[in-house]
């Protein structure tokens, strides 16, 4: 469903195409030098021969234009980079499995996605794969050491019947292999009876759960990740190496209007996909991040360029494909002037080529005029 003002749009521009149709000759009626005439358009909205357009006031109300009187001066520079959100290393963690088995949801019911959990909280258990051979293997061996540990029981009873005619040696010897039976038969019963409990290992969400009761897992497969939704870290990659000790800040964007402040940690000192890896801080904002998200920042570094400071939106593209802004040249009269940006932050950029100072852009309503004809 289109947008009023992208409706407005097209209305407009539907305006400015009927002007420009000539009138065709009523049936009998001869309009003579007609033929040759220039159509003319009227007083609507219209992209006039020279590329500049005429807007009315009341079509400037209409699509919200706004303007303002530009400045030049030495602005700080920014440059765009790619990055991603990860987890924060003291505040995040990943749950694996120690063991290769069968995951089975505990008594409280297996953790899920979004859950909020706190350090400890046991999210699910895994029962140890063991072969049938294994498990008869066993089976048998606790069989064994309890048909022993039966033996070495009476054999010790019966010493200690005698305790005034056998030699107290004797009887420690019995009493020790009854111990050392026992603790075997208590191992073999842990073993069999094992499993692994796995718990959060940090307080927050979970972000991701990889498992539902029954699944078969391998030893080390990642099967939760919890993340605090206050402590993320965004990592983004610079192909300057320069750039990691240039930095003054950051923003990040997610989207329009999903926009973060950063604070920048530090440098890795080993290339990833030959780039130097960037991590920083959120700080807070207006977007609701995910882990693993793609997010575009905006690092700000010290050095100053000379331009002419703009919204962003202020700057279109033309049939060409080219960087444009719309100047206001008299009160219905709009002229596009080609022009080269550089970017100062998620929502301004520098005009470094094509505008001086002193003159009045539009800096709403840019992409509506563009599409005037």
């Amino acid at each position: 469903m289109m947008s009023p003002l992208t409706r407005l749009a097209t209305t407009i521009l539907l305006a400015g195409s009927l002007h420009a149709l000539p009138l065709a000759a009523h049936e009998g009626h001869d309009h003579g030098d007609e033929k040759t005439r220039p159509a003319t358009r009227g007083d609507g909205p219209q992209r006039l021969p020279d590329g500049t357009v005429f807007l009315p006031k009341p079509s400037q109300r209409q699509l919200a234009l706004r303007t303002m009187l530009t400045e030049a001066g030495e602005q700080p520079t920014a440059v765009e980079l790619t990055g991603k959100v990860v987890l924060d290393p003291g505040s995040g963690g990943r749950v694996q499995a120690m063991m290769s088995g069968r995951v089975e949801a505990p008594e409280g019911g297996m953790a899920s996605l979004g859950q909020t959990v706190r350090k400890g909280d046991l999210l699910a258990r895994v029962h140890p794969a063991v072969s049938p051979l294994e498990l008869g293997g066993q089976t048998a061996q606790a069989a064994e050491i309890r048909a022993s540990l039966g033996v070495a029981e009476k054999r010790l009873s019966r010493l200690r019947e005698l305790e005034a005619t056998v030699a107290r040696k004797e009887i420690d010897a019995a009493e020790g292999e009854v111990q050392s039976l026992r603790e075997r038969q208590a191992a073999i019963g842990r073993s069999l009876r094992h499993h692994d409990d796995l718990r959060a290992p940090v307080s927050g969400v979970v972000a991701a759960a990889n498992v539902v009761a029954g699944q078969v897992v391998e030893a080390r497969e990642i099967l939760f990740e919890i993340v605090d939704p206050a402590n993320l870290r965004v990592e983004a990659l610079a192909y300057d190496p320069r750039l990691a000790s240039d930095i003054a800040g950051a923003w990040g964007s997610a989207g329009p209007g999903q926009d973060v402040l950063l604070s920048f940690v530090g440098a890795g000192r080993s290339l990833r996909e030959q780039a130097i890896p960037l991590l920083f801080r959120v700080d807070g904002g207006t977007a609701t991040l995910a882990l693993n998200q793609p997010l575009k920042v905006i690092a700000q570094t010290r050095s100053l360029v000379r331009g002419v400071p703009v919204p962003a939106a202020a700057v279109v593209k033309n049939a060409a494909n080219q960087e444009i802004v719309w100047l206001k040249t008299s009160a219905e009269r709009f002229q596009p002037r080609p022009v080269r940006t550089q970017a100062l932050d998620a929502s301004r950029v520098a005009v470094v080529d094509g505008l001086t100072g002193g003159e009045r852009v539009v800096v709403q309503g840019a992409a509506l005029l563009n599409q005037v004809r």
